[in-house]
């Protein structure tokens, strides 16, 4: 509630989502999220929980057989890519996100396909986040690191000035140091008061930056609370962070042997069994 009582409306809203990519065979069976102006959500859990279904149900390419989406209030629910890009939702996916034939500045301009005259706006301001591609821009996409096609990608979905992101796993398969890079370009961009619903694996860095967050379990939202709240969470710790519980089991052990001598050797404590990847979309 705002100070004089009224409602603020959700900059995107998902209700009750069911959705998949094979007739009969659900990926998301009921999910809920929010997220207000200038948030910044984290959506974490184990391999083939819906993480990625969920923004690829949101941005038009998995079937919705139940449940809504919203934007700004708004009915979005089924909408395909180039209509919700002109509502004010951004995607970068996680793989085959730039051009490799294209430069830099062709590839920004890819963004802004629908409003051509923003351009010179739009790219002062993507400059302004990402200074490394206004003096590279003339360099063609494929030539460019893992850590540097997600500039450019990211880039691109700010061109037409998002009412919410939509981050894929924006770490995968990056090199620790330009993981947190990534992450630091996150923030940052959310401090520019742009919405940000992000998808990570790597949940320990995704909590510490996240204002908000949901742990999805099969296709459900099964936990949420702010960023910091979950990531001192010890059933969050247990089930879902992964090496952060193997972490916080080694220095408990690691803590015992110094005090008390050594042990014998124990089992350490697993998450349950992961759920069977998602299915890819053909």
């Amino acid at each position: 509630m705002t100070a004089t009582g009224a409602t603020t409306t959700p900059v995107l809203e998902t209700k009750e989502l069911v959705a998949g990519y094979l007739p009969g065979v659900n990926i998301l069976n009921g999910c809920s999220i929010v997220a207000n102006q200038g948030d910044l959500i984290g959506i974490i859990g184990p391999n083939g929980a819906g993480k990625s279904t969920l923004l690829k149900a949101v941005f038009g390419q998995v079937s919705i057989r139940e449940g809504s989406v919203l934007l700004n209030g708004d009915d979005i629910t089924g909408l395909k890519a180039d209509r919700l890009v002109s509502k004010g939702v951004g995607m970068v996916p996680q793989n085959n996100n730039v051009f490799p034939s294209l430069t830099i500045e062709e590839n920004l301009e890819m963004g802004l396909f629908q409003e051509p005259k923003m351009f010179k706006e739009r790219f002062e301001f993507v400059g302004a986040l990402f200074p490394e591609l206004v003096k590279r821009r003339k360099q063609r996409a494929g030539s460019l690191s893992g850590g540097e096609r997600q500039m450019v990608a990211m880039g691109r979905a700010l061109m037409m000035d998002p009412a919410v992101l939509l981050l894929d796993e924006p770490s995968a398969g990056l090199s620790p140091v330009r993981q947190d890079e990534t992450f630091l370009r996150v923030a940052e961009i959310n401090s520019h008061g742009v919405t940000i619903v992000m998808v990570e694996q790597n949940a320990r860095r995704c909590l510490q930056i996240a204002h908000r967050a949901y742990v999805l379990d099969q296709g459900k939202d099964a936990y949420t609370g702010t960023g910091r709240e979950m990531l001192n969470d010890p059933k969050v710790i247990q089930l879902y962070l992964g090496t952060l519980a193997t972490d916080v089991e080694e220095k408990a052990r690691t803590s015992a042997t110094e005090t008390v001598g050594p042990t014998p050797e124990v089992a350490t404590t697993t998450a349950p069994p992961l759920a069977a990847e998602e299915p890819k979309a053909p």
